[in-house]
């Protein structure tokens, strides 16, 4: 069991360094090329993934922990799961087309966006169909599927964003960032299809299979709909982000062009550089829900499994953010050309330490069936950080209220699911 723990986690990190430096290359030439029509990009992400947590529903999560324990065929959870969501995603393309406009119009204040907005949800039911299969092969503890369709996709990204871009950049910013959202349809596509190969012999899901069993879609959405709550109360405050921050700005004198390109470089530049060691943790994470699920009988070797991890995530924030905080204009230059948002990197690293604790501390949290618990202290902080940012604004201290406000966020979600995990192993 140790070993197959051990293997899990070690492939998927392997397999996370590979696609994290491919995607990394691909964000940069993407930056560098758009020019001011990352701004735009920028802008409407928090809706994407607000998107994509709505088309996900939980799914990959739910159908992990079901098929850990073993008690459910796989074909049984996946004909269920299917139908479900070919309906929401066709319900989530008919609501932004129609809302789009007052999307990009009223709240976001960039007409621009209007045509990436629909352009994402077009990529919703690719993401969701990739996302169902990953989390069959997470339940079987099988994580070689899910590194070499990642590794492959963004290959496969990374060629067609070097041929398409220039092509795109020609007709103009907004053609070039819808062009390249819906690329992601392709990359989409050809992980689901690396996924199928990688299925069981004379495992296939025929048109009468795609009927639901009723009892096997009520326990995945009993496990899936507390799971999709806590990150869709996430993804909602991090969609109402840019909406509140533009709104309270704009009110204490900023420009709505200064705050968008703040934001751009917030989000582009800092956030995309201090999460870059986080792929090691979500390889650790994903490994470590069907590991805890199959052993929480058994407390002492829990306790060992989660003391090993706290220690090893504390390590990697702080090697991870001294390397950083030091090296950081040289990243900074030689990645994208740029020195923007270096104070605001500096800033952040001593603290965004505690950051790489939130994704292991939430995978403990649901092998123990805490999703309502995990939900609520999601609700706190979201409720916490958009006030700080609202207070904040009134002093007048730039894009600092949303950086001191993420940093008030890390700290209460941190802190309340640690003190959960103490009170139950």
């Amino acid at each position: 069991m140790k070993n197959k723990f051990i293997k899990s986690t070690f492939i998927l990190i392997i397999g996370g360094l590979i696609t994290k430096i491919l995607a990394f290359i691909i964000r940069i030439y993407f930056t560098r090329i758009i020019g001011n029509g990352i701004n735009i990009y920028s802008l409407i992400m928090p809706t994407y993934s607000l998107l994509i947590t709505i088309t996900q529903l939980g799914f990959p999560i739910a159908i992990s922990n079901i098929i850990a324990k073993g008690q459910t065929k796989g074909k049984k959870i996946m004909s269920s799961v299917i139908p479900i969501s070919l309906i929401l995603n066709l319900f989530l393309i008919l609501t932004i087309i129609f809302t789009a406009n007052y999307l990009s119009s009223n709240l976001l204040h960039n007409k621009d966006a209007y045509y990436p907005l629909i352009a994402c949800s077009f990529v919703m039911p690719f993401i969701s169909l990739s996302s169902i299969i990953r989390g069959y092969f997470f339940g079987k503890q099988q994580m070689m599927p899910h590194s070499i369709s990642n590794i492959i996709e963004q290959l496969f990204k990374l060629f067609i964003v070097l041929v398409i871009m220039p092509h795109l950049i020609k007709l103009g910013t907004i053609p070039s960032v819808c062009g390249y959202i819906l690329i992601s349809i392709i990359s989409e596509t050809i992980s689901i299809i690396v996924f199928l190969l990688y299925l069981p012999k004379g495992w296939s899901i025929k048109k009468e299979d795609l009927k639901p069993d009723i009892a096997t879609m009520k326990e995945i959405l009993s496990i899936s709909i507390p799971t999709t709550s806590s990150r869709l109360i996430g993804n909602i405050g991090y969609f109402l982000e840019p909406i509140i921050l533009t709104h309270f700005m704009i009110l204490n004198g900023y420009s709505s062009s200064y705050i968008i390109s703040e934001y751009a470089i917030y989000n582009t530049f800092v956030i995309g550089i201090l999460i870059v060691p986080t792929f090691l943790l979500g390889a650790l994470a994903t490994s470590l829900l069907p590991e805890i699920t199959k052993n929480r009988n058994n407390k002492l070797k829990v306790k060992s499994i989660i003391k090993k991890v706290m220690i090893f995530s504390l390590l990697l924030g702080i090697i991870s953010n001294l390397i950083i905080f030091f090296l950081s204009p040289y990243i900074l230059q030689i990645l994208f050309k740029t020195q923007n948002g270096l104070t605001y990197i500096r800033f952040l690293c001593p603290f965004f330490i505690i950051f790489y604790l939130e994704a292991p501390l939430s995978s403990i949290l649901q092998a123990y069936n805490q999703n309502k618990y995990i939900m609520k202290t999601t609700s706190i902080g979201i409720i916490i950080k958009l006030l700080s940012i609202i207070i904040l604004s009134y002093f007048k201290i730039g894009i600092y209220n949303l950086i001191i406000a993420e940093i008030i966020n890390i700290f209460i979600v941190t802190t309340l699911n640690y003190k959960k995990i103490k009170s139950l192993v």
